[in-house]
């Protein structure tokens, strides 16, 4: 197994940068965790009546941000906790552009684990 870092400076995009990353290093599937700062963000939760329907939020306000997920057939999927001055969001998140801070990325590349 090997562990990778990925830094998303700022005005970059959180989803795109760590696809990209995890496309160069080649993990197809693996553990994610992420933590550090955004300033916008796309989140989603499930409806209770519909749970296939996500309800899609933006959000454009400095957030803390901390999050784990996976990289399944080389695509990175993340669910986070996010803080801001007045709000707390969590979900699935579907895009976020760091502000003035950074984000940074740890994934364990998991190919050569067998799984039941």
């Amino acid at each position: 197994m090997t562990t990778y870092i990925i830094q998303v400076d700022k005005g970059e995009e959180v989803i795109d940068k760590l696809n990209r990353g995890v496309e160069v290093f080649g993990v197809e599937r693996g553990p994610i965790s992420i933590i550090g700062a955004i300033q916008q963000a796309t989140v989603s939760v499930m409806p209770k009546n519909n749970p296939k329907d996500d309800i899609l939020r933006d959000y454009d306000a400095p957030f803390e941000i901390t999050g784990t997920g996976e990289v399944v057939d080389g695509k990175v999927h993340i669910h986070v906790s996010m803080g801001g001055e007045d709000q707390v969001v969590v979900g699935h998140l579907h895009r976020a552009i760091v502000g003035d801070w950074f984000v940074r990325a740890y994934i364990t590349d998991m190919d050569d684990v067998s799984t039941l």
